[in-house]
C-alpha cells in the first residue's frame, strides 16, 4: 500500500511513453502470487474484475498468466496499474473480491491519478519512525478529516489503511502532546460472549483481533517504546464488546 508498508507488492513495469494527461501509454503489472487460486480470485471469474476495470477506465487489460499488459491513456493507465496492486494486495491475503469492491478500488483510484496530475499530494503524518503519506486521495481526505474533527468515520473495504491511518494520526497527537493518552479499541467478534466458547485464555483468545493494532504502532513507535507506554498506560489497546 504505498506508503503503509507492510503489504507485500506486485510489480510495476516502466510504461513505454512518458505519463502525460492524454498520451497513450503501456505499461505491465507483475502478481507473484502464490497459488493459481489467488491468481484466478484477483482477475476475477471469467476475467470479470479486468473487464471491469476495462469499462471503467477506458484501458486494454490483457492477462498473460501471472503478467498483466495494460494500454489505453496514460492517466487511466496509472490508474488501472493502481487497481491491479489493490486486487494483488487482496488475493494475497486470501479475501474474497466483489464487483462492488473494484469498483470503489477504481473509483478511488481515478481520483488519486487525477490528484497527481494536479500535484496534490497532500500532508503526511509524523510519527517517530518517519512521516507516513496517505496513498490516495481519499487517504489524504481521511487523514485531514482526523485532524479536524473530534469523530471521524471511515468506510471502506478491508485492506484499505483505515486503522493503520488512524493509529498513525493518533501517534502523531500523541508525540505532539496534543493528547496524553491514548485508547485504541477494535471489535474482536460479532458477539462478545461467543469468545467464551474458543479454547484458550483470555489473551489468546483477543490478541488475534488486536494484532492490526499493535503491529501499527511497533511500526511507528518501535516495540521496546511501546512496551514503556503500555506498561504506563499510555497506550490502552482493548477489544470491543468483550463480555
Amino acid at each position: 500500500m504505498g506508503a503503509l508498508g507492510g503489504c507485500p507488492s506486485g510489480r510495476l513495469m516502466a510504461a513505454t511513453e512518458p505519463p502525460s494527461s492524454g498520451a497513450t501509454t503501456q505499461a505491465e503489472f507483475i502478481a507473484d502470487l502464490a497459488t493459481s487460486t489467488q491468481l484466478a480470485e484477483m482477475a476475477g471469474q471469467l476475467d470479470s474484475h479486468l473487464k471491469q476495470i476495462e469499462a471503467q477506465l477506458g484501458v486494454i487489460v490483457l492477462p498473460r498468466g501471472s503478467h498483466f499488459h495494460i494500454s489505453g491513456p496514460a492517466e487511466a493507465v496509472q490508474a488501472a496499474q493502481q487497481v491491479l496492486l489493490q486486487l494483488y494486495q487482496q488475493a494475497r491475503q486470501g479475501r474474497s473480491l466483489s464487483a462492488q469492491w473494484v469498483h470503489h478500488s477504481i473509483q478511488g483510484a481515478r481520483l488519486d491519478a487525477e490528484a497527481v496530475q494536479a500535484g496534490d499530494v497532500g500532508a503526511g503524518v509524523q510519527t517517530r519512525r518517519g512521516v507516513v503519506h496517505g496513498r490516495g486521495v481519499r487517504q489524504r481526505r481521511y487523514l485531514d478529516a482526523i485532524r479536524r474533527n473530534d469523530l471521524t468515520f471511515g468506510i471502506g473495504p478491508a485492506g484499505t489503511g483505515k486503522t493503520y491511518l488512524a493509529v498513525a494520526a493518533a501517534v502523531e497527537a500523541l508525540s505532539q502532546e496534543s493528547v496524553q493518552r491514548l485508547l485504541l479499541v477494535r471489535p474482536a467478534v460479532e458477539a462478545g460472549e461467543r469468545l467464551g466458547f474458543l479454547p484458550g485464555s483470555l489473551s489468546e483468545k483477543v490478541d488475534p483481533y488486536l494484532r492490526p493494532l499493535y503491529d501499527a504502532l511497533y511500526e511507528m513507535l518501535g516495540f521496546e517504546k511501546v512496551s514503556k507506554l503500555l506498561e504506563r498506560q499510555v497506550i490502552e489497546v482493548a477489544p470491543l464488546a468483550y463480555m
